[in-house]
């Protein structure tokens, strides 16, 4: 390598590719290797410094406490033959975690009322990108998208930073006032409830999208779909958001698990894993990875999306936390949050303060 590189040594290779701006002056400060016993013990001491556990996280916008079901949390979240899984190309050796991801979808079709889920997504932010992604593709014509200014900031600021790769406008508002009969919007997207609480109903407003030809994407909440009214059954294309509040636990803001489902008709453009049922050579059901012709290392460039993975721990967290609950005991825990929101408003209220929330 030096020899058609024409250079002498790894440090003059170093000297020509690195720039001297952001080369090390020093060598790194590494402290002495520890055994396994000794590095476990450090761990523990320097987690001690964190105060999180004394406090309360009001941030909303995407993030709840949650519980954790111990039976989860032992034999799932402890248990290397879950935590350690890459994706399950040999589906032969893969059914238990693949059935796991399938119930997944399932409930996420279910609570959306939307035909098709993929196996999640990295998180909702980039859920929200690829859905830009899908409506791209979908009207490739059209060079603009509408975000309703209610969206969690996060996912704005996500959407923006891929748009601007694309050369897509994007026009932030309230989304009653976005201009849909004009055609120039190749997708819009609002969040349901939104980040401050507000639920509407955006009936009428995907009517309009479907007649100027626009994808609506409807961010969401997985528990207040428990409740509320699915954006399959007002008209949505698709729906995205994040699952950790079905029992992930915070992590320091992450990684949590995001879902997403659309209408069949745009199932080809669906970004990431998706598992379905097939028959194997003996006749008997079994399950795989399907439609992998649209991903990113089969189809190279004209991949529907460069996202060829799933968080798979965290979706199959969040499956059996609504198998271990089931569709009574979700109701019964939406119910429960929403009850304590309003004794919470109500408290607000009588101490003389305003709420943004309506």
């Amino acid at each position: 390598m030096l020899q058609v590189l024409n250079v002498k040594s790894l440090d003059e290779v170093v000297e020509k590719t690195v720039p001297d701006t952001i080369r090390m002056k020093f060598d790194p400060q590494v402290p002495e290797p520890l055994s396994e016993q000794e590095l476990q013990v450090r761990a523990r001491v320097i987690s001690l410094e964190n105060d999180a556990k004394d406090f309360s996280t009001y941030i909303g916008m995407g993030y709840h406490n949650t519980m954790t079901p111990t039976v989860i949390l032992r034999n799932l979240i402890e248990n290397p033959g879950w935590y350690t899984q890459y994706t399950p190309y040999q589906p032969e050796i893969s059914q238990g975690r693949l059935e796991s991801l399938l119930n997944w979808q399932t409930m996420i079709q279910d609570l959306t009322a939307l035909p098709i889920a993929n196996a999640s997504l990295l998180d909702e932010g980039t859920a929200a990108a690829e859905a830009l992604g899908m409506a791209m593709k979908t009207y490739p014509k059209k060079s603009a998208v509408f975000l309703d200014h209610k969206m969690h900031p996060q996912t704005v600021a996500v959407v923006k930073t891929r748009a601007s790769g694309f050369g897509i406008r994007v026009d932030v508002g309230a989304v009653e006032s976005a201009d849909i009969k004009s055609g120039q919007y190749c997708g819009v997207m609002f969040q349901y409830p939104d980040t401050e609480g507000n639920i509407k109903d955006f009936s009428d407003f995907t009517k309009q999208c479907k007649e100027a030809e626009t994808l609506s994407v409807c961010a969401t909440d997985l528990l207040a779909l428990c409740h509320l009214k699915a954006p399959g059954e007002f008209g949505c294309d698709v729906a995205l958001g994040c699952a950790q509040r079905f029992g992930v636990p915070l992590g320091y803001g992450g990684p949590h698990a995001a879902f997403y489902a659309c209408s069949e008709q745009h199932l080809r453009r669906l970004p990431g894993r998706l598992v379905g049922i097939s028959i194997d050579s003996s006749n008997n059901r079994a399950l795989r990875l399907t439609l992998t012709t649209r991903e990113q290392h089969i189809r190279r460039d004209k991949a529907t999306s460069n996202i060829c993975t799933a968080q798979a721990l965290l979706a199959n967290i969040a499956s059996m936390y609504a198998i271990y609950h089931g569709p009574k005991g979700l109701k019964r825990i939406a119910s429960m949050v929403h009850n304590y929101t309003r004794a919470l408003a109500l408290g607000i209220q009588a101490s003389g303060f305003s709420l943004f929330s309506i």
